[in-house]
């Protein structure tokens, strides 16, 4: 948690200290200047993926923590655990929340002009959301 916190406090400073240089490109055709980010641009961008990757292998990580108690069955946790019968949607839910999470994080990062932060969105978030899926859990 704090090392997440940390890149994006890394990630606003970059912000920060890149407000005065240009964000968009002043020379060439129109799409170029616009597809195409400044170096200064592209700082922020990467240090936006890897803080984006950061929250995202934190979200992963809480979920199936948070599954392993009576949700995942005893092959993931050695036991068959509680048998809460409001842990039957559960799966369902955290995979849906990775997809939702994805398009929703890809969207904006590609009206911002971040495209290696929208790579990395759409990278790591679907194939996590599919891992999950494929769980057995006590419930099936």
């Amino acid at each position: 948690m704090a090392g997440g916190l940390t890149a994006l406090g890394y990630a606003v400073a970059t912000l920060v200290r890149v407000r005065s240089l240009d964000r968009v490109r002043s020379d060439g055709h129109p799409a170029v200047r616009l597809l195409v980010p400044t170096p200064a641009y592209r700082r922020f961008d990467v240090t936006l993926a890897v803080t984006a990757l950061l929250a995202d292998l934190w979200f992963i990580s809480l979920v199936v923590v948070f599954g392993s108690d009576g949700i995942f069955t005893e092959g993931w946790t050695g036991y068959p655990g509680m048998m809460d019968p409001a842990g039957q949607t559960y799966q369902a839910d955290v995979v849906n929340a990775p997809r939702t999470t994805a398009w929703w994080t890809f969207g904006t990062a590609v009206l911002c002009r971040c495209w290696i932060t929208a790579g990395v969105q759409l990278c790591v978030l679907p194939p996590a959301a599919w891992w999950i899926g494929s769980f057995d859990t006590y419930y099936h």
